[in-house]
């Protein structure tokens, strides 16, 4: 019986191995798709996405040249209405920045040729 259920527990594995190779290769061409690049994240998948949608949607609607103000504005309030205030968003082409976060709520990317930082803090009442 123990040989059956370590062969079952190996086959197991594999398959799960095999279906994560699957989510991996869809989620990279859904990036390849959208010419989205990760540069670091600890946010889920899902809202990646979302952030990655919105952000070429808003991109492509924009005539001409950049507006990197109405863009983070756009995802700062998306992301504040759909999950909760206190998101901050930094879009441009050569920036720098330093920040903390809450946890799963960091995404840092580039789509295109533009750099973006979406993140979330923990709302805290100030200490005087």
């Amino acid at each position: 019986m123990e040989g059956a259920e370590l062969e079952l527990e190996r086959r197991s594995k594999f398959l799960s191995s095999l279906i994560q190779k699957k989510k991996s290769v869809e989620q990279q061409d859904h990036h390849d798709l959208l010419n989205v690049r990760i540069r670091a994240s600890d946010m889920p998948t899902p809202l990646q996405n979302r952030a990655f949608r919105s952000a070429r949607d808003h991109l492509d609607s924009m005539p001409g040249k950049l507006d990197s103000k109405r863009l983070a504005l756009a995802l700062k309030k998306e992301f504040d209405s759909s999950y909760g205030p206190a998101w901050h968003c930094i879009v441009g082409t050569s920036f720098g920045s330093y920040v903390t976060h809450s946890t799963g709520g960091f995404l840092y990317f580039s789509i295109d040729k533009v750099y973006i930082l979406l993140f979330k803090t923990a709302v805290e009442p100030l200490d005087h």
